[in-house]
């Protein structure tokens, strides 16, 4: 058996607890849209009852084509890694630290922000 990083436990750790932090969860409520029955996204996904807008496309997808963004990234790109008090700080960052974005607005940020940590390393 591998043995276990001590970092890298506590960072999962950490971040299996926000998917219950509340501001998460309350930036998800806000993006919800109500679709009628005869709109083309409810046309779409028959079985779906939830729909959210993207902040980066203003588009409205089912939950699953959505993910819960942290506006400023965890780790900052340009600075890396600045221990754990920043870490915590922004992970459990409050309502306004989330946002809703779809795959595509998503992969596009990461990519941005990737480019910069690689410029910067």
């Amino acid at each position: 058996m591998k043995p276990v990083d001590l970092k890298t436990w506590v960072i999962w750790s950490l971040r299996k607890a926000s998917y219950r932090w509340p501001p998460r969860n309350a930036c998800l409520r806000d993006a919800k849209v109500e679709v009628g029955k005869s709109s083309a996204i409810q046309k779409e996904y028959p079985r779906v009852r939830n729909f959210y807008e993207c902040a980066g496309c203003e588009e409205t997808y089912p939950r699953q084509q959505v993910s819960i963004d942290h506006i400023k990234p965890v780790v900052d790109p340009k600075k890396g890694w600045q221990g754990f008090d920043e870490y915590i700080s922004r992970m459990f960052c409050g309502p306004d630290g989330f946002q809703i974005l779809c795959k595509d607005c998503h992969d596009t940020k990461t990519k941005r922000e990737n480019k910069v940590r690689k410029e910067n390393k």
